[in-house]
């Protein structure tokens, strides 16, 4: 859009037509030719002699005159119409900058708006459906939603309604208006550490978006109790579905790989991506979500820490035992490849269907860990040691290389691990294209047929 003339050029234009008006009228004298001076009062009439006709004024003489008056016409004409003109620029230059005021004072607003609705857009669809909300800018992209929504679509938090149960409160499945369902995580009076890792969740989901980990839709705080809205993931947690009443059979081969492969990419993300790096410090089979069509998102960031915020000695020791990195535990050293380690323990829950940390006795236990290394290595072994549901039904070669991913990752010396990205990288060739690999393959399974055709 051209901008509208300086307000400066008003001034100039005057102090040119001023300086006009004295040149014009200098060479006269006789105020007579400005239309902005009123005439002088005529002298009184006093007759004329008739020259004779040798005094006659002659043709080049009456000529000139008769030129000077015309001349003198033209110069008042011009006058006016400067002066009209003066008054049409003064007036135009004015209704110009109001003009540009106005529109510049929308294209504004029209901006802000766009900015916000271009950093709400994936969050709208799902927020326009709840009731009751408003947006805060202190949480970012999240809404505040009023409890009594949340009490509403949870029917009072009903234990019909309830999805699982954590350290400080339950998960409960919510049906707003519109028929939108979402997970509803009540916190109850858990104190300072409730509180931290509520805090906590708000800050890094607030800011982070990743295919591979869970959607925060908004937040509520109503007294003691906090409580956090996700989407609802149908799937359940991994957790359920390997150790729960179907023990796995969901799970083909394919799309345990493919779960091992989002979890890789959602970890990745965390360490490579994020600006300061994100170490989630709880990764375990419950805290990893799927979707209607196995889609694994990484849960839970309520003890996740970021670059720098763990070389100061203030973070407290935690995690889940089993997943828990061996100098973690001991020394208190927290690394990325902390991460890494937990990893290394639900990939061999992918692969045997086993728990991490199991009773042998009422005061004894085995890690999962410490019972496969032996057999991981040993390929006579390692096809005995899989979990049934799947058993027989991989390439050998895969299930080798899956074993040896995994045994990288659970070395007790840190240095040993790979980064999450090159296990991303050993991943990738072993899930079909279909699932977000690079695999191609001929012809699947009928296991895997009639699970592809469920979905």
């Amino acid at each position: 859009m051209r901008r509208p003339p300086s307000p400066l050029l008003l001034p100039c234009i005057l102090v040119f037509f001023s300086s006009l008006f004295p040149a014009l009228t200098h060479g006269r004298g006789s105020p007579v030719l400005s239309p902005f001076f009123s005439p002088l009062p005529s002298p009184p009439m006093q007759p004329i002699p008739v020259p004779p006709p040798s005094l006659a004024p002659s043709p080049i003489v009456t000529q000139i005159i008769v030129r000077h008056h015309h001349f003198h016409k033209e110069l008042i004409v011009a006058i006016v119409l400067a002066s009209v003109a003066v008054v049409s620029i003064i007036i135009s230059t004015f209704c110009a900058l109001l003009f540009w005021r106005r529109n510049r004072h929308a294209l504004d607003s029209k901006n802000i708006q766009s900015s916000d609705g271009a950093r709400g857009l994936t969050l709208g669809p799902i927020l326009s459906k709840f009731n009751s909300l408003k947006m805060t800018g202190k949480k970012g992209l999240l809404a505040m939603i009023e409890y009594s929504s949340l009490e509403s679509a949870t029917n009072k938090f009903s234990e019909s309604n309830v999805l699982g149960e954590g350290g400080f409160g339950c998960v409960y499945k919510g049906c707003f208006d519109g028929g939108i369902l979402a997970a509803v995580k009540k916190l109850d009076g858990g104190g300072q550490d409730c509180e931290r890792e509520f805090e906590n969740e708000l800050d890094l989901l607030g800011r982070i978006r990743h295919p591979n980990i869970i959607s925060l839709l908004g937040y509520c705080v109503h007294g003691e109790t906090r409580l956090l809205v996700y989407d609802l993931m149908q799937n359940g947690s991994l957790e359920t579905q390997l150790h729960g009443p179907s023990h796995g059979s969901a799970l083909t081969w394919h799309i345990r790989m493919k779960i091992a492969l989002d979890t890789a990419r959602g970890l990745e993300y965390l360490h490579e991506h994020c600006n300061p790096p994100v170490i989630h410090r709880d990764l375990k089979s419950s805290n990893i979500l799927l979707d209607s069509e196995f889609n694994a998102k990484i849960s839970d960031f309520g003890l996740a820490v970021t670059g720098g915020n763990h070389h100061k000695g203030n973070v407290k020791l935690s995690g889940t035992l089993g997943y828990v990195a061996p100098e973690y535990l001991l020394d208190g050293k927290l690394t990325e490849k902390s991460d890494v380690y937990a990893f290394g323990v639900v990939l061999l829950e992918l692969l045997m269907g086993r728990k991490p940390v199991e009773k042998m006795a009422p005061s004894q236990c085995q890690s999962i860990v410490t019972w496969a290394m032996p057999q991981l290595t040993d390929r006579s072994k390692l096809p005995n040691i899989v979990d049934p549901v799947i058993r027989n039904t991989m390439d050998l070669k895969h299930l080798y290389q899956v074993a040896a991913v995994a045994v990288l990752c659970i070395q007790p010396e840190p240095s040993y691990r790979p980064l999450i990205t090159d296990v991303l990288h050993s991943l990738v060739p072993l899930v079909p294209t279909e699932l977000g690999g690079t695999l191609r393959v001929a012809e699947p399974s009928p296991r895997a047929s009639h699970k592809s055709s469920s979905h």
